[in-house]
């Protein structure tokens, strides 16, 4: 096993990931978050109701306490971020239950396992919280 995927596997060993056809059963209050780059969104799509926040701020807009953090959630939230695969976003969700958000999690397999899974997709493109 790489040195990456024992990190990987870490991380996810702490959370409850959502499975693609399990969005739409999410509490009312989840927040879901898009962690892909404008291109990707562009190019692929975007989950319908997901915050995009670029990966080099997520900490600062999400942190509970914190002074830059964006409007609309709590640590009792349900955080769920989504990246294109699956992997990079375990890795943010380890992150974000360091901050104080015990339900953050990911999406399994990503914005591709929720498309191919035949879920709704709207046009991308829209600008991510900096």
């Amino acid at each position: 096993m790489s040195a990456v995927d024992e990190v990987l596997a870490k991380a996810r060993a702490g959370l409850s990931r959502v499975a693609a056809n399990d969005v739409a059963r999410l509490p009312d209050d989840h927040l879901l978050v898009d962690i892909r780059p404008l291109h990707d969104r562009v190019t692929d799509g975007e989950i319908p109701g997901a915050v995009p926040i670029e990966r080099i701020v997520l900490e600062w807009r999400l942190d509970p306490a914190g002074d830059h953090r964006i409007d609309g959630f709590t640590e009792d939230t349900t955080v769920v971020v989504v990246c294109n695969e699956g992997y990079a976003s375990s890795l943010a969700a380890r992150d974000l239950r360091a901050l104080g958000l015990p339900k953050a999690t990911d999406l399994v397999d990503g914005f591709h396992g929720y498309r191919e899974a035949g879920l709704p997709v709207r046009e991308g493109g829209t600008p991510a919280i900096t």
